[in-house]
């Protein structure tokens, strides 16, 4: 208690690191965790069909991949060549290039992207272990919500696996900066990290501000603001590179993505529905990807300026429907939270996940010091706000939805705890 309350005083001492060396982290839960996870992927992997496992252009992704690996362009996300795009941030389907280029557009290079996705999911339920020995809710925790986070294999059509390693380094990172006094040169890698994973999922950005706004406020030194202004502006420098591209070939300024105006109206017109999986969805919400007229349009007036238009259309329909669009946003919020409500057994899977993690949550504020709890917490609450907004995917939450995981996991650890100390008081007494 005495430690605790000595940290939570002095940010800056060195008593993190003197209990890192006698709390040694063992190797083998997270090794358990990630061969669980990719069995299960791998299996499933022999139920997908084979005209799924090929490389198609049915998918944004696949479609820039091939793009890229033949002609060298990053475009034609949509049903028809649209032609230079920024629908998408650029390391996933570099990636997926990448991977075309070594085996070319053929079945086998299909394959090698899903084992990629599977590998990355996988990766996250493996690292569990070590990410909840890290912010303090335990190694165990981090076994017992891995293992039941790796037994749901989910349908990643972009790179939100790959997102959410990034993130769960990043909030290792994070814990490890504000268990010391940053320096210089960690601030900048820190800084440019973030960059870096905002081009394979730029709502991170979100959750950069939030650590950034906390660490102002919890560390009392002056040298806060100059540290944080590092970790900022290495991060506006890493995304230089692909705004000057976007600049040239679009000829708009937007942060990483410029589709964010096509999915604001995708979510907010006459007749919109909250779930992409609605019946009536994409008949009402028409999407270049799926409605040639549309993507006639994306090629006719640019990328730029469709995206614009489509801001702009969706932006007067909530202004003129305020009431409709304070319901859909309350739907997209339960969607993100309790899962699929017009499929029940699924949404009680969900909810019961976030139930469990509300507990963890409230059982933490009371454990954990603020670093560790704040690692945990804004994530959770930045990273959902853009989704509140857009129509509901559930592979939108796979970035942060091991927090849930870990925070639940902290739970079944501490009643097992109860339970087990119940038990060997009674023992005696018997």
């Amino acid at each position: 208690a005495e430690w605790c309350a000595s940290i939570c005083a002095n940010p800056a001492t060195e008593g993190f690191d003197a209990v890192e060396r006698y709390d040694r982290i063992p190797w083998w839960p997270g090794l358990v965790v990630f061969s669980v996870a990719l069995s299960i992927r791998l299996f499933f992997i022999t139920l997908i069909p084979e005209d799924v496992l090929s490389p198609s252009t049915d998918w944004e992704l696949d479609s820039i991949a091939m793009s890229l690996a033949t002609t060298g362009e990053f475009a034609n996300p949509y049903i028809l060549p649209t032609g230079p795009t920024a629908h998408l941030p650029p390391i996933p389907p570099a990636i997926l290039a990448l991977i075309y280029e070594l085996f070319g557009i053929t079945k086998t290079a299909g394959i090698a992207g899903w084992l990629f996705r599977m590998l990355a999911q996988s990766a996250i339920w493996g690292f569990l272990p070590w990410i909840g020995a890290r912010t303090g809710l335990g190694w165990k925790a981090g076994l017992i919500g891995g293992l039941a986070g790796a037994l749901f294999p989910q349908w990643l059509a972009h790179g939100e696996a790959l997102a959410a390693v990034m993130l769960g380094l990043l909030v290792v990172a994070v814990v490890r900066r504000w268990e010391s006094v940053p320096r210089p040169a960690g601030s900048i890698l820190l800084g440019a990290a973030f960059g870096i994973s905002f081009h394979v999922q730029p709502a991170v950005l979100l959750g950069l501000v939030g650590y950034l706004g906390f660490e102002l406020w919890w560390r009392g030194d002056p040298a806060r603001w100059g540290s944080a202004a590092l970790v900022a502006v290495a991060a506006l420098a890493t995304c230089v590179p692909w705004g000057v591209r976007n600049y040239r070939t679009l000829d708009a300024v937007f942060f990483v993505r410029s589709n964010f105006g096509l999915e604001l109206r995708m979510g907010n017109h006459e007749g919109a529905e909250a779930s992409i999986d609605h019946p009536h969805f994409l008949r009402e919400a028409p999407h270049p990807r799926t409605h040639p007229a549309e993507a006639v349009k994306v090629r006719e007036w640019g990328e730029a300026a469709y995206m614009r238009d489509s801001g702009d259309e969706a932006r007067a329909w909530i202004a003129s429907h305020p009431g409709s669009f304070a319901r859909l946003t309350a739907e997209r919020f339960a969607y993100f939270w309790l899962g699929p409500l017009d499929r029940p057994g699924i949404a009680l899977l969900f909810s019961l996940l976030t139930g469990l993690a509300l507990l963890g949550a409230l059982e933490g504020f009371r454990r954990l010091t603020p670093p560790q709890f704040a690692t945990l917490m804004i994530p959770l609450l930045t990273f959902p706000l853009v989704y509140y907004l857009v129509p509901w995917q559930h592979r939108y939450r796979f970035p942060v939805e091991w927090i849930l995981f870990l925070l639940a996991g902290s739970v079944a650890v501490g009643l097992v705890s109860r339970v087990g100390g119940s038990a060997r008081t009674r023992a005696p007494a018997d």
